[in-house]
């Protein structure tokens, strides 16, 4: 590898790890903060939280930009050794770049396509790392010289050539240990969620329980400094009024939907009709909104309106819900009548439509931009809450109407 070539390789590796780096921040920030808007959440469809908050943006319970953290600072090792390194490692180094790219370009293809087709986001930092692992899968394909059978025997010799470096010891070293500490002590996102989903009260440790405590402190300062709307939905008696904007393609309102339920049903079940759960219509579609990702999104929402008169709005809902990928207009009628049983959608879509219309303009008049925004008891909140916090913004609510 030419030092020309090297040098434009470190900078496709160092760009790759800055954007890596800043999207683990900013999955940090949505865990931790749940108030925090990041700058790469520009609209509906190109966001990053939305894409960290989906099952996407995960694996093991390890947010995936830490390990584009550590994949990136690998590479970087690697063309730093096809500079620096003795005779042998230069030639070797841009093989073992070939092979770790080979690996992350399959990665970055499969999480290209869930966030682009399945989940129908685009998320600004992501695409910067798929941008520089096809750029190094390509620069390192093109100067390998040695036949990638014998890179395992390579691979030996070198790591065992690493003691007579102190340098490459300690970089290594210090690779080590700080994949070791990002894989340990990253917070993880669903410890939170499943700990909240079933109403657990235990903690892994004190330490553990006093950090989640000053979370749920800080969101509550930052839950009752938002100002508050009156909103023309009657609470019906209910002490606490949750208003859901809502698209049935949206990924995010799919994860609300599964992951407050079991909140909700403890609600209802320690305090019957004190809470009151409410879903708006906000489609992300030109057709009944001012525009938006989601082809489908109006016919959904009229589709499950139909339901409800015939008993079967929340069934279609979970099919909807459960089915995003690939829903269309026909596959949303033939779900109206398969799960909603019902038989008169196209005779009735147009009134009702209007009516869907009229939910997205209230929308819009309220300041709503993106799905999911709930309003609870009048505070607005952009996006999916972790759990936890939405159940504290219901017990915060309640304690307050006491």
């Amino acid at each position: 590898m030419s030092r020309t070539v090297a040098l434009i390789a470190l900078v496709c590796a160092l760009v790759g790890l800055g954007a890596s780096g800043t999207a683990a921040y900013v999955h940090y920030q949505h865990i931790a903060n749940p108030g925090y808007t990041s700058f790469c959440d520009i609209n509906a469809s190109v966001s990053c939280t939305q894409v960290y908050a989906s099952q996407y943006g995960t694996f093991a319970g390890v947010s995936v930009a830490v390990f584009g953290v550590i994949w990136f600072a690998f590479a970087t090792l690697l063309v730093l050794a096809a500079i620096f390194g003795s005779a042998a490692v230069r030639e070797s180094a841009p093989a073992y770049l070939f092979g770790a790219s080979t690996i992350g370009l399959a990665v970055v293809l499969y999480l290209g396509y869930a966030s682009l087709f399945i989940l129908g986001l685009v998320c600004i930092l992501c695409v910067v790392t798929y941008a520089a692992v096809i750029a190094l899968f390509l620069i390192s394909g093109a100067v390998t010289s040695v036949p990638m059978m014998s890179v395992p025997r390579r691979a030996l010799r070198d790591v065992g050539s690493l003691r007579h470096s102190p340098l490459a010891m300690a970089l290594a070293a210090l690779f080590i240990a700080g994949t070791a500490s990002a894989l340990a002590f990253f917070p993880r996102e669903t410890s939170s969620v499943v700990a909240a989903a079933n109403g657990s009260q235990e903690s892994a440790s004190g330490a553990a329980a006093a950090t989640e405590q000053t979370r749920i402190a800080e969101f509550l300062r930052f839950y009752n400094a938002q100002p508050r709307l009156t909103l023309n939905v009657p609470a019906d008696g209910a002490k606490v009024l949750i208003v859901k904007f809502n698209d049935y393609l949206c990924p995010a309102c799919g994860e609300s939907f599964r992951a407050y339920k079991s909140v909700l049903a403890k609600y209802e079940a320690s305090d019957p009709g004190a809470v009151r759960f409410v879903t708006r219509d906000f489609p992300l579609e030109s057709e009944c909104n001012t525009g938006g990702p989601h082809p489908a999104a109006c016919e959904a929402a009229v589709a499950v309106r139909l339901a409800r008169a015939k008993g079967k709005g929340e069934a279609l809902e979970e099919y909807l819900f459960a089915n995003q990928s690939g829903m269309t207009a026909d596959k949303v009628k033939q779900a109206a009548r398969d799960v909603g049983q019902v038989t008169d959608f196209d005779a009735r879509y147009q009134a009702t439509l209007e009516q869907v219309k009229v939910d997205a303009a209230y929308g819009r008049q309220l300041g709503v931009g993106s799905t999911p925004t709930f309003f609870i008891n009048g505070v607005k909140l952009d996006g999916m809450l972790p759990p936890v916090y939405f159940d504290q913004a219901i017990a915060y609510e309640l304690g307050r109407a006491k």
